[in-house]
């Protein structure tokens, strides 16, 4: 099997680089008779994914054989691993993950060589581009990192078993999704760079681009918020972000792909902002590479990563053609990538845009910044210096606050140029109503602050929270007063109800409306940050016998008994707590700790209790001299919310891919209306 494996690689290699130069060939030339070689080359895209396939299959099927001739199976599974993670084997170790990362490549082109009529010539040139980059991940899995090397010796009875931290149910969602979202943005960057190259005219390639990046954005998503729900639930240190260089290299690319969403609407609507909009789907791309490269270099300290390996030079040579080549193109053909319009005014939709993009390129920079900076100050000083979270918070908090006042006040304002009576209008009862909440949040400041041990006027991060709590009101208001106003309209015209109208009304604009779902749901995400500045936590750091009890916030945790337990796979130990909320039991909660035998590591499971206030999230640490359990309880606020605006994000972002509804002839909206009271509510973005 192994064998198979290895030839289908090969043989994906050999039909990527034939991809690449003959559909090359038939670009450069255009010559007649030059069609068959240009096709050939289509089908030979399309064959390369069945092979990647066929390889991805044979190493799957390996681990579910127990097939320890294979070096990889040998460390990443064990015969004990249960069947789940046999699947997730395919991409726990550095060759099985390129091996996963191929094949999401190759199912990417194959999905967009298939869609080629939609404009030949385009999709061509992006196929080619698609093939470049396949060309170097089949190299590094034929001649760097192969997942069918053969273990050398004796044939050993059992493997190492897959890394305990792995061995949840959302790895085996996680990684696919992150991977999804990083693989993804390869097609943009293609078109982009296929548009480039042949000075596409219009704006087309920017309408195919649209749907793949939201796409792909919503899988970034998806995989980011994942994994900070697995860091909550896995390790057990309480929080679910902790700038990690690992994190950092998926949060980059998502930074400045929600950018390029957002700017590309002015080049849609007012050709503008070309040549900004061609490096941000470039730098989305460059950024999603040199991810990989953080975590398989070694080059950077990091929980999450690969073992240092050479494998790293390869990416470093990598980014850098890729580098040139963008630039080479763009210095050539930038004259074509000219805007069309000016900016006319501050007050205006083009300039929320612009320090929107502006906000997450200097947010994106300050984390590329903070990850690299041990390796910088090695280089300059001699040694490595590394930032912790307070240097990105002092940089994100207050940025994330101006992001979010630029969402509440950008769907209120006109293109080219608002007037200020209409921005009174549309503005005045949003503004009034976070102004209401603040007062209310800066009058309970006693209550609030004593109950989390805070000095309101004088820790910041209570002032961050109620800031951010402000401005999420804010926008929650004006994306309201977006359906209202629009649904109020369509009401008015049809004489239906409102919930009605807003329903067409979001039917018949799904782009913009589903995008302000999508921002109601960074607004709940941000509610269930702001609470991090109210987190608590309490060891009992000397054990807790039967019957001991630890209080913290109005929770009282009585340790009602510990245990242990074995399975083939596993050992644990586990304390049994109830938990007493103002003299009444509410629940009995069992943190765990794991032994992997195969790999001989531990593993920490805490058990959470979740609620719209709070999370009460308890974690064993181990034992005592006397085998008593170790208890530390972290008391988080709101982190709920997170999660739950994470599902909104996620929906809205469907609703925007669906197709528009045709608008009703009946419906009939002067265009003056439209300017002063509904500036984007029905005619579209």
């Amino acid at each position: 099997m192994a064998q198979i494996g290895s030839y289908a690689l090969l043989l994906a290699l050999a039909l990527s680089v034939y991809c690449f130069l003959a559909g090359l060939i038939s670009l450069i030339f255009q010559k007649q008779g030059l069609e068959r070689v240009g096709e050939s080359a289509r089908r030979a895209g399309i064959a390369i994914f069945v092979l990647v396939l066929l390889a991805a299959v044979v190493l799957v099927m390996a681990a579910f054989n127990n097939d320890f001739t294979l070096a990889y199976i040998f460390h990443h599974s064990n015969r004990d691993l249960p069947a789940p993670y046999k699947f997730a084997v395919l991409w726990s170790g550095q060759e099985g993950s390129l091996l996963f990362w191929s094949l999401l490549l190759a199912a990417y082109g194959f999905v967009l060589r298939l869609r080629y009529k939609t404009d030949p010539r385009l999709f061509a040139y992006a196929s080619v581009v698609v093939a470049g980059v396949q060309i170097f991940f089949l190299l590094l899995l034929n001649f760097a990192a192969h997942p069918f090397a053969i273990m050398q010796g004796s044939l050993p009875a059992d493997g190492n078993g897959l890394n305990p931290l792995l061995q949840y149910p959302e790895m085996v969602i996680h990684p696919p999704m992150l991977y999804l979202g990083y693989v993804g943005f390869t097609v943009p960057f293609a078109f982009a760079l296929g548009a480039l190259i042949m000075k596409y005219p219009g704006e087309k390639w920017i309408h195919i681009t649209r749907r793949w990046t939201m796409v792909t954005w919503g899988f970034l998503t998806c995989g980011i918020f994942l994994g900070a729900h697995w860091a909550y639930t896995v390790l057990g240190w309480g929080g679910y972000w902790g700038w990690d260089p690992v994190e950092n290299a998926s949060f980059m690319p998502w930074l400045v792909g929600t950018a390029f969403l957002h700017s590309v609407m002015m080049q849609e609507k007012r050709g503008m902002l070309k040549v900004w909009n061609m490096w941000l789907v470039f730098l989305t791309f460059w950024l999603a590479i040199l991810g990989t490269f953080l975590t398989r270099s070694g080059i950077i300290n990091s929980v999450h990563a690969f073992a240092q390996s050479s494998i790293g030079d390869w990416f470093a040579w990598f980014l850098a053609i890729t580098f040139a080549v963008f630039v080479y193109f763009f210095f050539k053909n930038k004259d074509h990538l000219r805007s069309e319009h000016r900016l006319e005014s501050l007050v205006s939709r083009e300039s929320s845009f612009l320090f929107n993009n502006l906000l997450f390129v200097l947010l994106c920079f300050v984390v590329l910044w903070g990850t690299w900076f041990p390796k910088i100050s090695e280089l300059l000083q001699g040694n490595k210096v590394t930032v912790g979270a307070p240097f990105y918070n002092r940089v994100a908090v207050p940025v994330a606050l101006l992001l979010l006042l630029l969402t509440a006040v950008g769907p209120l304002l006109a293109w080219r140029k608002t007037s200020l009576e209409s921005l009174k209008r549309n503005f005045l009862w949003p503004m009034i109503g976070a102004i209401a909440v603040a007062i209310f949040l800066m009058l309970a400041p006693a209550s609030w602050g004593a109950a989390f041990g805070l000095k309101p006027w004088v820790d910041i991060s209570y002032f961050y929270s109620l800031m951010a709590i402000s401005l999420a009101v804010l926008v929650t208001l004006t994306v309201a007063s977006e359906f209202y106003r629009g649904g109020r309209v369509i009401s008015k015209h049809t004489g239906q109800g409102m919930f009605a109208s807003m329903v067409q009304l979001t039917h018949r604009n799904t782009r913009r409306y589903g995008g302000y779902i999508v921002h109601f749901g960074v607004v709940v995400v941000i509610i269930g940050l702001s609470g991090a500045a109210f987190n608590q936590e309490k060891e009992a750091s000397k054990g807790m016998d039967y019957g001991d009890k630890m209080t913290i916030g109005s929770y009282t945790l009585v340790c009602r008994s510990y245990t242990q337990d074995d399975s083939p796979n596993m050992g644990s130990e586990w304390a049994v707590i109830d938990v007493y909320q103002h003299g009444k039991k509410i629940d009995t909660m069992t943190p765990v700790r794991e032994f992997y035998k195969a790999s001989q590591q531990a593993s920490t499971k805490p058990d959470v209790r979740s609620t719209f206030k709070e999370d009460l999230y308890l974690v064993y640490e181990g034992q005592n001299e006397k085998g008593q359990p170790i208890i530390k309880a972290h008391l988080n606020p709101l982190v709920i919310w997170i999660w739950m605006g994470v599902w909104i994000i996620l929906g809205g972002t469907i609703l925007a891919l669906v197709p528009n509804a045709p608008a009703m002839a009946s419906v009939r909206v002067p265009q003056s209306r439209l300017v002063e009271h509904t500036p984007h509510a029905v005619t579209g973005d």
